[in-house]
């Protein structure tokens, strides 16, 4: 399962080293990334439309009830990132939308118009860890009493002028957007959902593997796989043997991965990446 194809570069991966009687299924939520992966003519791949909190529904869809691999690949990607028309990046103007499927959903301009000053607060403090996210959210409010808010220029600018300092090398709206996108398209709700689905779904042996690109989305997976790989806890004051309590479902492998400088330099867009990885273990498979 690759549940992030996002424009495939890790499905080509996986398909040039998978055996003829393989079978690759990948999820995208972006209709423009599942075009993209409709172009990949082999008949062990299938691509599928879907959010990947739904990765057991979309593969009962598909007749498959246990998987050897799930690889998650976290946030947005380049392509969405570079199109000014998907309203991801305050360094493109264009319509502050947000949606990572536009299909469905509101955008973040329609949000912004009628959240109240404490929810946008709240939202860009919760998602952003913007320690400046009570200010930001005063000024959204008091900029669409002037007028409609609807462009990621407007916002960026919004943010950059209610923004007293910030780290260098680092625009002032960068946390905002991270954050009004993180909300717009629940995504540490859907990693959740998707990280136990997950592992239900692995084979004995099979691996859970998850690259993630900020402290909030790498907090969620570090912790389920470090809870998933302990025994699971007794009530206090209650007498267990050791052998009869419930083994843990995953054993880690190996250390947390970074990219190497060489691969920072090449990619900047590496340089916070860390990849974790996590087996299903027999004692759980059944």
């Amino acid at each position: 399962m690759d549940c992030t194809f996002g424009r495939g570069g890790h499905s080509r991966e996986i398909l040039s080293r998978l055996g003829g009687r393989g079978r690759l299924v990948a999820l995208d939520r972006d209709a423009e990334a599942i075009a993209v992966a409709q172009a990949i003519t082999d008949d062990r791949f299938t691509a599928l439309h879907a959010r990947f909190g739904q990765l057991r529904e979309a593969l009962a869809g598909q007749g498959i009830e246990q998987v050897d691999g799930v690889l998650m690949d976290l946030g947005v990607s380049s392509p969405q990132l570079e199109a000014a028309g998907r309203g991801f990046s305050f360094r493109l103007d264009g319509p502050l939308d947000m949606r990572m499927d536009v299909s469905r959903g509101i955008t973040a301009a329609q949000w912004l118009a009628t959240a109240s000053e404490n929810q946008i607060g709240e939202v860009i403090k919760t998602y952003g860890e913007e320690r400046f996210a009570r200010q930001i959210a005063r000024a959204i409010v008091a900029a669409r009493s002037r007028g409609a808010l609807d462009t990621t220029r407007q916002l960026a600018k919004i943010v950059e002028d209610a923004v007293r300092t910030r780290e260098p090398g680092q625009n002032p709206a960068t946390r905002t957007f991270q954050a009004i996108r993180i909300f717009i398209n629940q995504e540490l709700e859907e990693l959740s959902l998707a990280l136990a689905q997950g592992v239900g779904l692995l084979k004995e042996g099979g691996r859970l593997v998850v690259i993630s690109f900020h402290s909030l989305e790498d907090r969620i997976v570090k912790r389920f796989m470090r809870e998933n790989s302990q025994p699971a806890p007794v009530p206090r004051g209650l007498a267990v043997r050791e052998a009869d309590r419930v083994p843990p479902l995953l054993r880690l492998v190996g250390k947390p991965l970074r990219p190497a400088h060489a691969e920072s330099e090449a990619n900047p867009r590496a340089r916070s990446a860390i990849l974790r990885v996590a087996e299903k273990l027999a004692q759980a498979a059944a």
